[in-house]
């Protein structure tokens, strides 16, 4: 595991796009079936848009039908944090990268096997490194 990144709003507002921004940072959401990931079936690893770390690999990917790339885990539990959210007046789990603390997504308790859970990811915060 990497280091923790710390930096200061603006200093994340110097690399992030202002839509990373508010879903990395300030913990928005891209609409669904808007992502450039949500359909992608490309083999390799998604990645932490804001910090590089390694995330989720695509042979965990599934088609949850949700609009968002979903995964049924990440590519370690040490790569991902996952923290109570009871915003919107609903009880979730926040799914967080370890390595900056970005916003990734949520995680549900209906998935798949092997793992019943689906980490619902926004595009936007993950980046891909398509394998060769």
């Amino acid at each position: 595991m990497e280091d923790t990144i710390n930096k200061s709003d603006d200093q994340w507002k110097e690399t992030l796009s202002r839509d990373q921004f508010i879903v990395l940072r300030q913990k928005g959401t891209e609409a669904p079936f808007t992502g450039k990931y949500y359909a992608n079936k490309g083999k390799g690893i998604y990645l932490c848009a804001a910090c590089g770390q390694e995330l989720f690999a695509s042979d965990a990917k599934f088609d949850s039908g949700t609009g968002w790339p979903s995964f049924f885990k990440p590519i370690s539990e040490e790569s991902v944090d996952l923290k109570p959210d009871n915003s919107h007046f609903m009880e979730r789990t926040e799914v967080l990268c370890s390595r900056c603390g970005s916003h990734l997504g949520h995680v549900f308790d209906d998935g798949p096997a092997p793992t019943g859970q689906r980490f619902c990811i926004n595009s936007i915060s993950l980046d891909f490194k398509k394998e060769d």
